[in-house]
Parts: structure tokens; C-alpha cells; sequence
């Protein structure tokens, strides 16, 4: 299990965008399950929709995205790499996240082979399928982003 400190030293993103608070387990390389709390007070509550508050589907697979980030690189170590999210696929979204939420996100690796790897999500509250579907992901030097 990872806290927030914990996963703050291999995350590379940062509030208000770091969905990952909480690690549940973590099989490097192959799968993780960790949790988002969604709170009111997010800055993206306040258009989307005011009266209505919905967490937006994109949120959602980031959040799937950063913890599949922690699979790939399983020692957190790598400041060279950058690990990119690719392509998604047949991303379902069955039900809407809301605030009060905790998201209980499993990812798994379905596959690999050279830069690419693959894998499938799912996010449950309170035990109940929220969104699934799939990613892919590549790694990429830091360097060249801005080149």
C-alpha cells in the first residue's frame, strides 16, 4: 500500500491534477488498484455542471491513466521518461462520478511490445461499475517533448 507522500515521490503529476491519492496494492509491471476521493470543492465543479455537479469522463480515465502509470514504472525512478497516455478504447462511463465519491480503480496490463503497452480499467464506487474500457500508453523521453 502507498499514502499520498508515498505516491507523491513516483507520481509526476500535481494537484489540482494528481487523481491518485492512495495505492491499494501494486503489482509492478502487471496491475494496481488505488483510490480518488472526490471532493465538491474541485475546481472543475464550478462549470461542469454548476447545478448538477458531474466529475467529467476525461477526469476519469486520467485518473485510470496516472495509476497505470505506476504499473509501468514500477521503481519510480526513471526522470528521463515520460509515460504518455496514447489511445483510448471503448471507454463506457455507465453511471456519473459525483462528489463524495471514492473511486476504486483497478488497472491491468493486457499486453506489451516496445514502446507500447496495454491495458484494461475499470471504476467501481461502493462496489457499482462506474466506467471501463481500455488504454494505451508509450514511453517517451522528457527531452523531446518541447523539441
Amino acid at each position: 500500500m502507498m499514502n499520498i507522500m508515498e505516491v507523491n515521490k513516483r507520481l509526476r503529476q500535481r494537484p489540482p491534477f494528481q487523481m491518485i491519492e492512495k495505492v491499494l496494492e501494486l503489482v509492478p509491471g502487471e496491475s494496481a488498484r488505488g483510490t480518488k476521493n472526490v471532493c465538491i470543492n474541485e475546481p472543475y465543479f464550478m462549470g461542469h455542471f454548476p447545478e448538477v455537479p458531474i466529475m467529467p469522463g476525461v477526469l476519469v480515465i486520467e485518473s485510470c491513466a496516472q495509476l497505470c502509470s505506476l504499473v509501468i514504472e514500477d521503481d519510480g525512478v526513471n526522470e528521463d521518461m515520460l509515460y504518455v497516455l496514447l489511445k483510448v478504447d471503448q471507454f463506457k462511463f455507465v453511471k456519473p462520478v459525483l462528489p463524495g465519491d471514492t473511486l476504486d480503480i483497478t488497472v491491468n496490463k493486457t499486453k506489451s511490445g516496445g514502446t507500447l503497452t496495454y491495458f484494461d480499467a475499470k471504476v467501481t464506487v461502493d462496489g457499482e461499475v462506474r466506467a471501463k474500457g481500455s488504454m494505451v500508453f508509450t514511453a517517451i523521453p522528457k527531452e523531446s517533448v518541447y523539441q
